[in-house]
């Protein structure tokens, strides 16, 4: 091939700004990454080899998710005059400062939210309670349904809950429907047709959405989220899909949990609905019910706590650095995925240290290879300390549940990785509550006796590929 003049002045003039965009690169990079071991990496890797980092930094270099922020201030604004009806509803439940522990007061703090009182709960394990429930919510439904996954499929769970759906947008009652974009990457148009046809507000997330956010696809908004009529709603690790029934042929028993609330916290889960809703569409859904109803007989304290990469502070790392520092004699963590950070590797080493009884409750069955094999990197840090690991054998564990000391548990859709940490849009509900603490108490206890508990010759008898395999894997755990 010959080059002529002119080719090689425009060789050179690509070259040059290559280089000089990953000089700015970067910068930004100095200038965003959370870490200064990230931000070495980034910029050594985006001055010394542009052609390739370039592309992989604008996908994935960053965790603040843009315009979100922008766009609630905005709802916020619109919503002002029913906002402060909001506040003055609420204000009738929240716990009184003066009966707060320090503890408590840090957790509303990191939530931007109060703690609420007047609540019911009800314990769903598993995918056939869990999708009976929420199908009977919706059968129930009077003037409107949110429903919000990160995953939901045209299979057989995912059919039968668009009939329900459409039985009902035919009797008036109005649905918004909201997915996120990767996650459901499958679904079908058909699927959400029938939903659009029958009137039903149908709207993907839009992680992409503003130039910022273009080459974005690093984030996820992970949340399940049901709400009826402003006075019932649905939390947990359930996305819409026959797996999630345990119909998988590779996982078989999908071991996940989910929690239905009553009272005035549903109004806490509607509003983290109605600002994803306004992000992804523009538009405000303005005939929603927000009147504060308590359950007589009920008094569960819940704190509804939604995260995200549009957050301030890092709000999901903070609430889970935050509860293992809480604990007095007890925090057992069920997660599919288990890839902490630095902080909280020494926040559970301490919690080990001070006698706390620390149990990771993981799957034995990898459903992601790099987060499977990232994990084992954690296990000798911790073990030492009298941490210890329980691997669930009866199927795939999917839940995301902390039990902490014998009054606390929390319920959500965050793992205890980076992604959930970092990345993705999460909601957890902590619930403070002795009876309901004891039930998830009971739940885990099952779920122990199918599990077996790793020691470190578990870790010493792996091949040498496999203990190089998990430490490049952990490598990727910014990203996992």
């Amino acid at each position: 091939m010959n080059f002529t003049t002119g080719d090689t002045v425009i060789w050179i003039l690509l070259i040059s700004l290559l280089h000089l965009l990953g000089i700015f690169s970067a910068f930004k990079a100095v200038m965003e990454t959370r870490t200064s071991q990230g931000a070495i990496a980034w910029v050594i890797f985006l001055i010394t080899f542009p052609y390739i980092s370039l592309p992989i930094y604008w996908i994935l270099g960053r965790n603040k998710f843009r315009g979100y922020i922008t766009a609630k201030h905005m709802k916020d604004q619109k919503l002002e005059e029913e906002l402060k009806n909001l506040l003055e509803e609420i204000k009738l439940y929240e716990v009184p400062v003066d009966e707060l522990s320090n503890t408590e007061a840090a957790a509303e703090k990191l939530a931007f939210s109060p703690i609420l009182k007047g609540n019911a709960t009800e314990l769903l394990i598993d995918g056939d309670r869990t999708f009976e429930s929420i199908l009977e919510g919706i059968a129930a439904a009077k003037s409107y349904i949110l429903f919000q996954f990160f995953i939901v499929k045209d299979d057989g769970i995912g059919r039968r809950i668009k009939e329900a759906l459409l039985a009902q947008a035919r009797e008036g009652v109005k649905i918004y429907f909201l997915y996120d974009e990767v996650g459901s990457h499958a679904l079908s148009s058909a699927y959400l047709d029938a939903l659009r046809e029958e009137g039903v507000a149908v709207s993907a997330f839009h992680t992409q959405k503003g130039i910022n956010n273009r080459f974005q696809i690093n984030f996820r908004n992970h949340r399940k989220i049901v709400v009826i009529d402003g006075r019932f709603a649905w939390v947990g690790g359930h996305n819409v899909g026959d797996e999630y029934l345990g119909l998988s042929p590779k996982f078989g028993h999908w071991r996940d949990t989910h929690m239905k609330l009553e009272g005035p916290a549903v109004l806490m889960v509607q509003l983290s609905f109605a600002e994803d809703w306004f992000w992804a569409t523009d538009r405000i859904i303005g005939d929603l019910f927000w009147e504060a109803l308590s359950v007589s007989d009920a008094d569960k304290q819940i704190l509804v706590v939604p995260s995200g990469p549009a957050d301030t502070l890092e709000t999901a790392a903070l609430m889970f650095h935050h509860a293992i520092n809480s604990a007095h004699e007890r925090i057992w963590i069920a997660s599919p995925y288990f890839v902490p950070d630095d902080a909280i590797i020494a926040a559970l080493q301490l919690a080990g240290l001070r006698g706390v009884d620390v149990r990771i409750l993981i799957p034995d069955k990898a459903d992601h290879l790099l987060v499977y094999l990232a994990s084992f990197n954690y296990f000798s840090e911790l073990v030492r300390t009298g941490i210890r690991f329980f691997r669930y054998t009866d199927g795939f564990l999917h839940q995301k549940v902390m039990l902490i000391d014998d009054e606390t548990a929390t319920i959500g859709t965050a793992n205890f990785d980076n992604r959930s940490f970092r990345l993705n849009f999460e909601i957890t509900c902590i619930v403070k509550d002795k009876a309901f603490a004891s039930e998830v108490e009971a739940m885990l206890e099952e779920d122990f006796t199918h599990t077996y508990e790793m020691t470190m010759d578990d870790i010493q008898k792996k091949p040498l590929w496999f203990n190089f395999a998990s430490k490049l894997a952990r490598l990727t755990s910014p990203i996992q």
